[in-house]
């Protein structure tokens, strides 16, 4: 309908304006999610309605016995929270972060006893993923536009500012709790 409208107002040789927004303002939103202790949290975008069986595939198969939830915000059709996992207590909460937000093709995916380096590039590689916001254990905004109905997701503030630069000490924390939980040797 909206390519329709572009190429039926227009000149030859115009340039494709957008259509009028119904006279609504964008309205902007900072929708705060709190991740548990423990648990990871990763915000993405993805299209169509294929995204939450594909994701928990990716999921699945990225290591044995992976606990997660995921959910996805269809932005058409029914426009339901289409939401699984291998727990239902995550996938819960995956659902609940989405509902929260509301954004539409915008997706949540709730780890326990993963970090999102064992799966990240996993989720990348699904066909629908068109970006993924961010992976965390942060306290996370979530900015969101609304706007003729709809709501997308601007971007995310994750964590806090950072107090300074590292000095030789943290450094060596910093080494040393990498070895510590098996990532470097």
């Amino acid at each position: 309908m909206i390519v329709r409208w572009l190429l039926t107002n227009k000149e030859p040789g115009q340039k494709i304006r957008h259509p009028p927004c119904r006279g609504e303002p964008l309205k902007t939103e900072e929708v705060r999610l709190e991740v548990p202790e423990g648990r990871q949290l990763i915000i993405g975008q993805a299209h169509f309605i294929k995204t939450v069986e594909d994701l928990y595939e990716a999921m699945v198969t990225s290591m044995p016995g992976i606990k997660f939830g995921v959910a996805f915000c269809e932005a058409s059709g029914k426009a339901l929270v289409r939401f699984d996992g291998s727990d239902q207590k995550l996938a819960d909460a995956a659902r609940d972060y989405a509902t929260k937000v509301g954004a539409g093709h915008s997706f949540f995916v709730v780890l326990d006893g993963a970090f999102p380096i064992n799966v990240l590039n996993r989720i990348k590689a699904v066909e629908e993923v068109a970006q993924v916001y961010c992976a965390t254990s942060n306290p996370v905004t979530v900015l969101v536009a609304e706007a003729s109905g709809g709501r997308g997701i601007l971007g995310v503030i994750d964590g806090v500012t950072p107090k300074g630069a590292e000095s030789d000490r943290d450094r060596e924390e910093r080494r040393g709790f990498l070895r510590k939980i098996g990532y470097k040797r």
